[in-house]
């Protein structure tokens, strides 16, 4: 059976009882002179965000939708050695030879041998292709023996990210996101290069900010401002935050006025306040506006289930700072009320806002005792300024370098560890 390797990113790990215990991310190949490759196993993500190693010994079946495991798995962080290699991270998109003719790495495919072993045997390449980043190439597609192939051992300037990205093309923002963070400098700078603004804004905010910072860094300052710019503004101030004020300051004015507008005023507030957590880019109507177009706001691709929970209203202009604030409306009454009718009868009228000064605490408190998702934001004039949304509330509750020390420990409800401290999932039979 021959297997495709980029095809298994995300693929779901399941044991013999079908219960899935994560995700397949990587295949872990040792290089070898004269031989093709030898599969040492898969590196799967279990939760919360811990990348694993499972031993290719220990993998039962792979299907085109299932990876099935038996034995166990040991819970101990993935490294990868000094011999080893990723298929996927690492090896997609280099620049090889065939016959003397370079071409350009488009997958890896694995086969089990005879003798049991699974080993990389053919190679599919792209022939005669132009173009970089994410745009398609035109040019013939082959795939030839691993041993017709030259060039897997050089060290290449540019690697390109196109088909590794494609790898992952379905997958949510915060697996890419984790998915960069284990490749090494070089390969994340050249995965980013190749994102266009809007995923890569998407992948930053999933990130700590030292690696928010290191990619930022790699980026032209041009470059950077876009990334800035397509990021919710509240992501953008807390990342603004953590830079140099001159660099920082620097970025905003390459930033459009009236993008940069709204990240300068969440950057007067104090971090960790309602302003200083806070959205500025809340779904907000005004009151004569119809209950079928603050559904179809709601629906729009790329608003967190957070933001979408409610819709305010205030009198315009209903870009923040808005009008006078007039109340909220939670989208389950929204879909109680006639298309027809006017979100202004559809106002919550018992939800009191939040000032922009109110402490994380009292935040909190606030979000806790209402059983809210979301809180508005009104400051001393009665304008709506932003809301406050759970997610942004556990951002700060959360310790600092938390998204680091999820993949460190394996989290609630692990199993106890094995002799050598690391625990175990089992696969059954």
């Amino acid at each position: 059976m021959r297997i495709f390797v980029a095809r298994l990113a995300g693929t779901p790990v399941f044991d013999p009882a079908g219960d899935q215990i994560g995700r397949a991310r990587d295949v872990v190949v040792a290089m070898r002179p004269n031989d093709p490759p030898r599969v040492h196993g898969l590196v799967v993500e279990v939760q919360p965000r811990r990348r694993v190693f499972l031993p290719i010994t220990r993998v039962r079946n792979i299907e085109a939708d299932a990876v099935i495991f038996t034995g166990t798995i040991n819970l101990r962080r993935f490294e990868k050695h000094s011999t080893e290699s990723l298929a996927i991270g690492e090896m997609l998109d280099l620049t090889v030879e065939i016959d003397g003719e370079k071409v350009t790495v488009l997958d890896l495919a694995m086969e089990q041998s005879r003798t049991g072993e699974w080993l990389v045997t053919k190679v599919a390449v792209l022939r005669g292709g132009t173009g970089r980043g994410l745009r398609r190439r035109r040019g013939v597609t082959l795939v030839v023996d691993w041993a017709d192939v030259a060039g897997f051992g050089s060290v290449q300037a540019d690697q390109g990210a196109a088909n590794l990205l494609a790898a992952f093309e379905e997958t949510r923002p915060a697996d890419l996101a984790n998915a960069l963070r284990h490749l090494p400098d070089k390969r994340r700078a050249e995965v980013a290069a190749a994102l266009d603004d809007e995923r890569l804004a998407d992948v930053l905010e999933e990130m700590p900010e030292r690696d928010q910072i290191g990619i930022l860094g790699r980026l032209d300052a041009e470059r950077a401002a876009d990334v800035l710019a397509a990021m919710d503004p509240d992501d953008a101030a807390d990342l603004l935050q953590d830079l140099p004020p001159a660099q920082a300051e620097a970025l905003l004015a390459r930033m459009e006025p009236r993008e940069a507008a709204p990240v300068r005023r969440l950057l007067t507030y104090a971090e960790n306040t309602a302003g200083g957590m806070m959205t500025s880019e809340p779904v907000v109507l005004p009151p004569h506006a119809t209950i079928a177009e603050a559904l179809a706001q709601i629906r729009r691709q790329g608003i967190t289930p957070a933001v979408a929970a409610q819709v305010y209203v205030a009198r315009p202009p209903t870009e923040t700072p808005t009008g006078k604030y007039l109340g909220v409306a939670h989208f389950q009454r929204l879909l109680r009320e006639p298309p027809s009718s006017l979100v202004g009868g559809a106002i919550d009228s018992s939800i009191d806002p939040i000032r922009p000064h109110l402490p994380l605490p009292a935040v909190t408190s606030y979000l806790a005792t209402y059983n809210l998702v979301a809180a508005p934001v009104v400051d001393e004039l009665g304008r709506l300024v932003g809301a406050v949304t759970v997610d942004d509330v556990l951002d700060h509750l959360l310790p600092p370098g938390w998204r680091e020390r999820d993949e460190q420990a394996a989290g609630p409800g692990s199993p106890e560890p094995d002799e050598d401290g690391a625990p175990e999932v089992s696969g059954g039979g």
